[in-house]
């Protein structure tokens, strides 16, 4: 399989190494230095693209891999205005999109036991729940699309909370969510639920990026000769 970087920071390379090590080849890298070289000419020499760049480029960047009939994996966060509208160009046009807030197959299980664990919560009105999240200091968004998917996975269980807030909570309705931003921390996620009588958390901690690009790819793999937008949940299974 031939694939076209897009993004060629800290994850872009260790998604380079992790595709080179399961046989695949790099077509095409763009950062951002040669930006220019994003053409749909140029995206025909791969067979899938991933996206790690930045939130202001990850729109673009997708509408020209659409342009070029290209699929594509997008990894990138804090563009999520627009994420409505791709799907449905994807799903209208017929173009090929995988999208996921975290590629970490330990974060996905993370994701499916903080459901679990809120369906349960919400019959005990004494806990409030909280969520955390530490990044290394180059992250440009924050929160982190994982936290994110968190507390929207949250709301959709807590029927006392109808919002998240940044570094906030500013009323018992709503889900407080600080970001940290330490060193070079490649993700933490907690989530807590804290009552007068004892803490409840949940904890995810990645030790490197590794975990990320190996989702990523495996995403591309499982993108191959299909149509429409895709998940983690569809990779996984669950």
């Amino acid at each position: 399989m031939k694939i076209a970087l897009l993004g060629y920071g800290r994850m872009g390379r260790e998604v380079e190494n992790t595709a080179r090590a399961r046989g695949h080849e790099i077509s095409l890298i763009i950062d951002i230095t040669n930006t220019n070289d994003l053409t749909t000419k140029n995206l025909t020499m791969a067979d899938v693209a991933i996206d790690f760049s930045t939130p202001d480029s990850a729109y673009p960047n997708i509408i020209t891999c659409f342009d070029a009939q290209i699929p594509i994996v997008c990894g990138t966060t804090g563009w999520l205005n627009k994420f409505d509208e791709v799907v449905e160009m994807c799903n209208a046009k017929g173009h090929s999109f995988f999208y996921a807030s975290n590629y970490s197959l330990g974060v996905n299980i993370f994701f499916n036991l903080n459901k679990h664990l809120a369906r349960i919560m919400n019959n005990f009105n004494d806990y409030n729940c909280s969520i955390e999240e530490i990044h290394h200091i180059h992250k440009q968004d924050a929160p982190s699309g994982t936290a994110i998917t968190l507390a929207r996975d949250l709301l959709e269980r807590i029927e006392r909370k109808n919002r998240w807030e940044l570094n906030q909570a500013s009323d018992p309705s709503s889900i407080q969510i600080s970001a940290v931003r330490e060193n070079e921390v490649p993700g933490t996620h907690i989530i807590t639920y804290d009552s007068v009588i004892d803490t409840i958390e949940i904890k995810h901690a990645a030790k490197s990026r590794q975990g990320f690009a190996l989702g990523a790819v495996l995403a591309a793999e499982f993108l191959q000769g299909k149509k429409g937008f895709y998940t983690m949940s569809d990779l996984l299974g669950f």
